[in-house]
């Protein structure tokens, strides 16, 4: 057997991570709705995936770091908090970032998303709803019929703004209005800024808070192919690709970590009293995901 077959037998012998490869991708999985994690509200912020991006960036021979991206938005300063670190990265270590949507990538999803060089969608994928949205509820009725008083002390002319078990004061809706076409507006150049001449719609159309599925957001520039994380890097970087999933540790070593304690901790010093914030907390990332149809 030749010198060169030799070589060839050993290396198919060992492990895939030990192999010589093509190129590398690191893979980053950005999961779930964006802003304050709980136990019943797992998602996405700054904090808890920096040093997974980090790591990432830092991959030894690195051609391109790949990002997949499921969610429905959430948070605005953690959503552009997020892309910020991502774009950072990407410029200190020259690597090129290539975002795979799944199911949504939408307001602060999409936020996200746009840091990456390019955008790819199944033609399934939900893209879009570039807005601001906020609510809530008025209990001023219900309190008078169960005989509940409100008490409330305030130093400060509007620091009971829109506080539910007031009636509604159309001056300060008109206050909030204001505050959210300022957040809108940071939304829409980081979008152009992002984007550039790919975008091809209308403004009235792009940033009305409309979400469109994968072949139609293509057309609209939000998004710029078909394609999955597999199909598209060994495309680009030949059949022999690594693509190391770069997630958070588990098992024991997450305990040693330190990443059961926080958020899970919390709870549990705060018994039962902390637990209807939870559940309202578990509500609202159910009616983000339900209102994309997930």
């Amino acid at each position: 057997m030749s010198e060169s077959n030799i070589k060839a037998a050993i290396t198919r012998l060992l492990p895939a991570r030990f192999r010589r490869a093509s190129a590398v991708v690191p893979v980053v999985r950005l999961s779930g709705t964006i802003g304050a994690v709980t136990p019943l509200r797992p998602g996405l912020s700054l904090a808890g995936v920096a040093r997974l991006l980090d790591k990432a960036f830092a991959t030894k021979n690195a051609k391109a770091v790949a990002l997949v991206i499921n969610s429905p938005g959430g948070s605005p300063v953690q959503s552009r908090q997020i892309y910020l670190r991502i774009r950072q990265l990407a410029a200190e270590k020259k690597l090129p970032v290539f975002v795979f949507v799944e199911d949504v990538a939408a307001s602060g999803g999409y936020m996200i998303a746009c840091a990456g060089d390019e955008i790819f969608v199944d033609p399934s994928s939900i893209v879009g709803s570039i807005g601001v949205v906020g609510g809530t509820f008025g209990f001023q009725e219900l309190i008078k019929k169960i005989g509940v008083e409100r008490r409330l002390y305030t130093a400060g002319e509007h620091k009971a703004m829109l506080d539910p078990f007031l009636p509604e004061d159309a001056d300060d809706v008109a206050r909030l209005k204001s505050l959210q076409r300022e957040i809108h507006a940071i939304f829409i150049n980081l979008v152009k800024e992002s984007r550039g001449a790919r975008l091809k719609g209308a403004e009235d159309v792009l940033f009305s808070g409309e979400y469109w599925a994968g072949e139609k957001s293509i057309a609209l520039g939000l998004s710029d192919a078909i394609g999955d994380l597999r199909s598209v890097l060994r495309a680009r970087y030949g059949d022999k690709v690594q693509m190391p999933v770069i997630a958070q540790p588990s098992g024991m070593l997450s305990g040693l970590l330190g990443r059961k304690s926080g958020a899970g901790s919390q709870l549990s010093m705060d018994g039962l009293s902390g637990l209807p914030d939870q559940l309202i907390s578990a509500l609202e990332t159910r009616a983000l995901w339900s209102k994309y149809g997930f």
